[in-house]
């Protein structure tokens, strides 16, 4: 572990000095655009290998996120003039922090953080709670989760899979809202939340662009979704120019999930995340194109539609996560060993 701790150490400290050439010398003498983004190659380079010198699932797999797909994509639209490193911060730390920490600056007005939606936001939860006392219960939650695993032998399989879902949902949640907190603390930064209760979401563009994983989300969007979507108008019209371009930016979602993978378990991709992704994109195209079609005259009660939801995500989740045989699934095993790696 020590050998571990010391490569820890060696990669961020590589990182750092990184980003203080993308902020001292590429920031300022570089201008944005094909040049920028050819002085960024060395950098994006190191992003995707660093994390290989990690061995561990603790160490290892936050590093991997961070760097390999948020510090990459952040880069990409920096390299452009755009996204949460364009203009750059004041302060090299501020720009550090933003690079690679999964954090967005809260923005005044609100910057609509959807992957691929131009229907209106979703009125918030009426319940007022302070985010640090629903943080607290999350956890408190998430402890009786793992003791449930106690008794796993004398729970259903569906129930199981209900927990292991909630048991995912509340780690990832707690675990970026750990470490956007010293962001907070030390530099007094307003953030935007990471989630935004997605099993209140009433629709696939509800739940993918407006509550599960906005920072991203609000990375994806300027990266893939917008883009695609210019090309689209000129080839299909304004009309149609969004659905190849949901599904392009889930494509690429599903990519990036398998390469976070192979940094989790050093296992060659087996496409069912990406499967996933992509099937998810298809029927959130499909949810647009009925949108525009019969939303005027008809519309699901939210009674309805959220239970449909959060349903089909977490049917279409465990058909591609998890293994077919359910002594093995029921047993955490783990899609590709996940779990059991590190």
């Amino acid at each position: 572990m020590d050998g571990e701790i010391k490569n820890f150490i060696k990669v961020w400290i590589i990182v750092i000095t990184s980003l203080c050439y993308c902020y001292y010398i590429v920031a300022r003498m570089i201008p944005k655009g094909m040049m920028r983004l050819l002085f960024l190659l060395p950098i994006f380079y190191l992003f995707t290998i660093l994390p290989c010198n990690l061995n561990s699932f603790h160490l290892g797999g936050p590093t991997a996120f961070f760097l390999g797909w948020l510090g990459n994509f952040k880069l990409i639209l920096f390299a452009f003039d755009q996204g949460p490193l364009s203009p750059p911060p004041p302060k090299l730390l501020h720009f550090i922090s933003i690079a690679c920490l999964p954090i967005k600056l809260k923005q005044d007005p609100p910057l609509k953080t959807k992957k691929c939606d131009t229907s209106p936001s979703p009125s918030d939860n009426p319940i007022k709670v302070p985010r640090s006392i629903l943080v607290v219960i999350k956890a408190l939650i998430l402890a009786m989760i793992i003791c449930a695993y106690d008794h796993r032998p004398n729970l259903h399989p569906y129930v199981i899979l209900t927990l292991y879902c909630c048991h995912i949902y509340l780690g990832v949640e707690i675990v970026l809202a750990l470490v956007a907190a010293p962001a907070r603390a030390i530099f007094g930064f307003e953030l935007e939340p990471q989630f935004n209760e997605p099993y209140l979401a009433t629709s696939l563009q509800d739940f993918w662009g407006r509550r599960w994983n906005l920072m991203v989300t609000s990375i994806l969007r300027p990266t893939v979704y917008i883009p695609i979507r210019r090309i689209s108008i000129n080839i299909i019209g304004p009309r149609w120019a969004s659905l190849p371009a949901i599904i392009s930016t889930f494509v690429v979602s599903g990519l990036a999930h398998e390469v976070i993978y192979f940094y989790f378990t050093r296992v060659h991709p087996t496409w069912e995340v990406t499967w996933f992704f992509i099937l998810h994109g298809m029927c959130m195209a499909f949810e647009v194109l009925v949108k525009k079609v019969v939303t005027d005259r008809w519309q699901l009660h939210r009674a309805v539609s959220g239970p449909l939801t959060v349903g089909f995500v977490v049917v279409t989740w465990r058909l591609a996560v998890f293994p077919t045989n359910n002594e093995e699934w029921c047993g955490f095993e783990g899609h590709r060993g996940v779990l059991n790696y590190g």
